[in-house]
């Protein structure tokens, strides 16, 4: 069984054509500047890198482009159309109608657009590339995976704010959390490594990237998670803020003479690790100014390890108690000093991190000592294979 994963951004398209029969990546490509004049696609296929220069005015000519790709006999992907069981897809907001992957019909994409206002830069896109696959092959099973829909368990004291309820009555503002399709990978996978039943196991899971988000995972269900009605809140990532003050942006917005849509753009572009070393939007930058002991890129780097910690430890609260802490996302995964700034802070509670096992970028690997009261894992994520598992189990059971 073949399963095609598309993730649709607002100018791109990234996909992958996964075996599931043996879980193999046959292809993996991203067709960016999806409307302008030099778009391209950056294929993987096995192993072997190259870019491929086609021009898409919009999404329903990028997927057409890429099946025509995937069916070239120059890269040897597959011969026909055929051979794609299913195609899945990934949408970031699912609101509060969908707990867990579905089957793709006229109600659930009608759905998915009610949502858009929760989601206005993200949700469109991925109605368009459903809409899209939907014209050029009407007979293919098609699933849509939710970025929310993983931490549609949370209790109602976790995702409430504390504001006149009827808000959350008129427009559903409440904590919807973000990563949900990641952190249900990486529990899933803690358990099979563990070779343990996921209903016994209390795991936190870091996806740190630039986006970055902790969940509190209880016998295989998100119970709490950092970020909240929009992937701004949590913990700091690299240009967005994280949690503030809410008075902050009423102040300045005085101050400064700031409108909504641009106070929007400071808090999600120019904030975060970026705002406050004021090097680089990319980790890897930060990190070298950090180490040529550049002031404010320690203070960026110090203070983020500091506030992953407090969630860390406020939702060792939550789960009463914690037996696995994971570390995935581009940083989580490849953040070798990351991990050790934040460990440090947990060492309290039984936490030893073995310093030579975690030397290391982007493999999985178990990283705590043998006698940690706490273990912790290096966890590489894969959203598209859990997409792809989400889209065979619910086809299989049609």
């Amino acid at each position: 069984m073949k399963i095609l994963v598309l993730n649709c951004g607002s100018s791109s398209l990234k996909f992958q054509l996964i075996n599931m029969d043996n879980e193999e990546r046959i292809v993996k490509g991203n067709f960016e500047r999806i409307g302008g004049q030099k778009s391209n696609i950056r294929l993987n296929v096995r192993g072997v890198k190259s870019i491929v220069y086609k021009i898409a005015r919009n999404f329903e000519e990028a997927i057409k482009t890429v099946l025509d790709l995937l069916q070239d006999p120059e890269y040897n992907i597959i011969k026909n159309i055929d051979e794609i069981t299913a195609v899945g897809h990934r949408i970031v907001h699912g609101g509060e109608y969908f707990f867990d992957s579905v089957l793709i019909t006229d109600e659930v994409i009608e759905k998915i657009k009610e949502c858009t206002t929760l989601a206005p830069l993200h949700n469109p896109a991925g109605i368009a590339g459903i809409e899209a696959m939907k014209k050029i092959l009407p007979n293919k099973p098609m699933v849509v995976a939710f970025d929310t829909s993983f931490h549609q368990t949370l209790p109602e004291k976790a995702y409430i704010y504390n504001i006149p309820y009827e808000f959350y009555e008129k427009y559903k503002i409440r904590k919807y959390g973000f990563h949900g399709t990641s952190h249900k990978f990486i529990s899933q996978r803690v358990a099979k490594i563990e070779n343990r039943d996921i209903k016994e196991l209390k795991i936190i899971s870091c996806h740190l990237g630039q986006g970055a988000s902790i969940c509190a995972i209880d016998g295989g269900k998100s119970v709490d998670t950092s970020m909240g009605l929009t992937p701004l809140s949590g913990i700091p990532m690299a240009t967005r803020s994280g949690d503030i003050d809410p008075s902050i942006i009423t102040y300045l917005m005085k101050k400064e003479n700031i409108d909504p849509d641009e106070f929007d753009n400071i808090l999600n572009k120019r904030s975060g690790a970026w705002g406050i070393s004021g090097v680089s939007e990319d980790y890897r930058d930060i990190e070298e100014a950090y180490n040529a002991e550049d002031k404010r890129s320690i203070l960026a780097l110090e203070s983020q390890a500091y506030k992953v910690a407090q969630y860390i430890g406020q939702y060792i609260i939550t789960l009463g108690g914690i037996d696995v802490l994971a570390f995935a996302g581009g940083v989580g995964e490849r953040g070798i000093e990351t991990r050790i700034r934040i460990c440090k802070y947990l060492e309290f509670l039984g936490l030893k991190l073995d310093l030579e096992a975690n030397n290391v970028k982007g493999e999985e690997r178990l990283i705590s000592t043998q006698d940690s009261k706490i273990k912790v894992y290096i966890i590489p994520t894969n959203e598209e294979l859990m997409i792809a598992e989400d889209t065979k189990r619910v086809i299989e059971n049609l």
